[in-house]
């Protein structure tokens, strides 16, 4: 509903007397629907996206950039004094009307609050219906205002609705505190009234003298609701035999509230999120949710609060703690029943994020070591658009002096698959070299607890049984059958087998040998550093040889090594070309993944599985979050996430460290 049409529908609920003392917003309205079209000097923002402002107009017609803006000007020049003149005409009368109206209803406040004995309960509700009344009307004129002057801001491209708003801290409307205080006391007085009547004061639960606004409310709601049995909605009978109306009505008029978002930016920092919230405390307003950017020392503040008092002096000394700290305040009023943000299960959105139904959260965690180009960063948001993702947070990861590492928190269409996005964004990301890791967002993602990795071209460069066969002279018929089981072309088992056969009779010195050429890949230290550090198990799975995954395990402060054993001769010198044992195969490596999560009591919801082949797919499909690392494109498509970059560091980026978190970890 559009304020104009709710202002004509509230303005139906007052006394016939008081309509015609309302802001007449439609006339305001009109005024600048009719008379300020094309006047907007933000020219920026007054054209449409697409137009392109020439040096020198290609039609000899068309105005010349400088009569453009002259014309504009002067056009606001004139008008806007004209519509200032109109709502200060309109802000008086309201005014006016409001000063004869609030010392009447201060009398018959006072009077009920200075009798000797006790008031009637008709006498209480009657005074305190008055002032909520005339609370409620100061408040819809003074929101009339405010969205007038948002649009007249809108149109002209000025910004006067602060000073103005200033001004009108002058206004008796605005001055009327002593009025608005005398609430708590009457809403007191009508309670103790209600149990004089019917109820004890002390099952009410509330003293005597009391003048809490919280303890009368929370009674009179129960009241009204008939917790103890008053006022069901049907009339009840006074000491003086006459009847008074349920409270249902009244009680639901003193519990509307409204809904402000606020927001103020500036370039004062802690200053600017202070003066939000002395005024918030000094208006007794209820914090409903806020948010928070920084670009150093430009601080934007926004906040969403519940005025329950239709106190206005709030906005006049946002505005001032907005001239004191050089900020630009926005705000924005809403009824209760005008929240936009409001879906049918009456569910309410956080300002954070996007407010659209229907949606599923999900971390992209883009990252490029090369440093994240415009291209492809404008390629990933147009990717975005085209399926309608939100965007609500985005958190750099990386210190570096060029920008490497983003983590994206999206709102997407429950309507969108993720395999559908993984094989969409692999495309994309491809052509860029960068990688993109989408996960759902949820409370497993920071809370991973156990890793698990593949040892051969993952946390080391080589292939072990490569190595070996170097070592032996028979690299080139050992490798061609490594190559054709990564790329899935053959059994493991199979591979393994004819592998292990050709190493018959190789020195077991030869994997000594091994052990001392092994190049660990960059960042393994470091990464599993950092993950011990925060109290993560480790492990690793492995195809390869137990005697070089235990050094593997020894080197990095891993917990858990798994991998294939190798018969040796009778004499303990020679290998003998068979393996001893279950063979490590895919299903081997999930399984053991699995073991190993169940021995530390650890959901697979908060395993990582990290490899690079074919026979890992299962382990990293059994894990919540399985990484492909630099593997082969068939265990690319196939895995949750990927990474194609030099460092295995980058792996803490996905699991949502930062950089500067992960250096802390390394100190532990």
């Amino acid at each position: 509903m559009k304020f104009g049409n709710y202002l004509v529908q509230q303005q139906a609920e007052f006394p016939e007397s008081w309509r015609k003392h309302f802001i007449n917003y439609d006339v305001l309205k009109s005024f600048l629907k009719n008379l300020m079209v094309d006047t907007n000097v933000r020219l920026a923002t007054a054209f449409p996206r697409t137009h392109v402002f020439q040096f020198a107009p290609a039609d000899p017609l068309e105005p010349t950039f400088d009569q453009l803006l002259s014309t504009r000007l002067t056009t606001v020049a004139q008008l806007t004094p004209k519509f200032i003149r109109l709502l200060d005409a309109e802000v008086q009368k309201f005014n006016n009307f409001f000063v004869a109206i609030k010392d009447n209803t201060k009398k018959r406040v006072t009077a009920v609050l200075d009798q000797q004995k006790q008031p009637e309960v008709t006498e209480c509700e009657q005074a305190l219906r008055d002032l909520l009344t005339l609370e409620r009307f100061v408040f819809l004129n003074f929101t009339a205002v405010s969205k007038a002057l948002k649009k007249h801001d809108k149109w002209s491209g000025l910004q006067v609705r602060e000073p103005y708003l200033m001004r009108t801290s002058q206004m008796s409307f605005v001055q009327s505190t002593s009025l608005m205080r005398m609430k708590p006391d009457l809403m007191a007085r009508l309670t103790m009234a209600l149990g004089a009547q019917g109820a004890p004061i002390e099952s009410l639960g509330l003293p005597a003298d009391s003048g809490s606004v919280t303890d009368a409310t929370a009674k009179l709601r129960g009241l009204a609701a008939g917790e103890t049995g008053l006022m069901q909605g049907k009339a009840s009978k006074p000491s003086d035999g006459t009847a008074s109306p349920g409270l249902g009505p009244l009680v639901e008029l003193m519990h509307e509230t409204q809904t402000v978002m606020i927001s103020l930016r500036g370039p004062h920092g802690t200053d600017i999120i202070g003066a939000v919230l002395g005024c918030l405390k000094k208006h007794h307003c209820q914090i409903a949710d806020f948010s928070l950017s920084r670009l150093h020392h430009d601080v934007t503040f926004g906040v969403l609060v519940y005025l329950q008092n239709r106190d206005v002096d709030l906005f006049g000394d946002l505005a001032n703690a907005a001239q004191r700290w050089d900020g630009t305040l926005s705000f924005d009023v809403q009824d209760a029943q005008l929240k936009a943000s409001k879906l049918s299960d009456a569910s309410q959105y956080a300002l954070s994020e996007a407010p659209y139904a229907s949606r599923v959260k999900y971390i992209a965690t883009v990252l490029n070591e090369r440093g994240l180009t415009p291209e492809f960063l404008s390629e990933w948001l147009n990717w975005l658009l085209e399926k309608k993702i939100s965007v609500e947070q985005m958190r750099r990861l990386d210190s570096h002096s060029t920008l490497m590492c983003v983590e994206f928190r999206l709102s997407v269409p429950d309507t969108l698959s993720p395999d559908e996005m993984k094989s969409e964004l692999i495309a994309i990301s491809t052509g860029h070299q960068t990688d993109v890791a989408l996960q759902p967002d949820n409370v497993f993602r920071r809370q991973k607890r156990l890793v698990v990795f593949d040892m051969d071209s993952t946390l080391i460069q080589q292939e072990v049984i490569d190595e070996i066969a170097r070592a032996t002279g028979i690299e080139k018929q050992v490798a061609a059958i490594t190559e054709s089981a990564m790329q899935g072309e053959i059994d493991f088992k199979e591979s393994l087998a004819r592998r292990v056969a050709l190493l018959k009779g190789t020195p077991i010195e030869a994997l000594e040998q091994v052990k001392q050429s092994l190049v660990f890949t960059e960042g393994a230290h470091y990464l599993c550093r950092a993950l011990k550090s925060a109290g993560f198990k480790l492990a690793v799975i492995s195809g390869g040889f137990l005697p070089l995954a235990k050094y593997v395990k020894a080197e990095l402060g891993l917990d858990y090594a798994f991998a294939n054993q190798l018969q040796v001769t009778a004499d303990g010198k020679n290998l003998t070309g068979v393996t001893v044992g279950p063979v490590v195969d895919a299903t081997r490596k999930a399984e053991l993944l699995e073991v190993i999560a169940q021995a530390e009591g650890i959901a697979l919801d908060q395993v990582v599985a990290v490899g690079d082949g074919a026979n890992d797919l299962l382990m990293l499909g059994k894990a919540s979050l399985g990484i492909a690392f630099n593997a082969k494109p068939r265990v690319q498509q196939q895995a949750r996430a990927r990474i194609n970059q030099k460092s295995l560091a980058n792996i803490l980026y996905l699991m949502g460290y930062s950089e500067s978190e992960a250096s802390e970890l390394q100190l532990q």
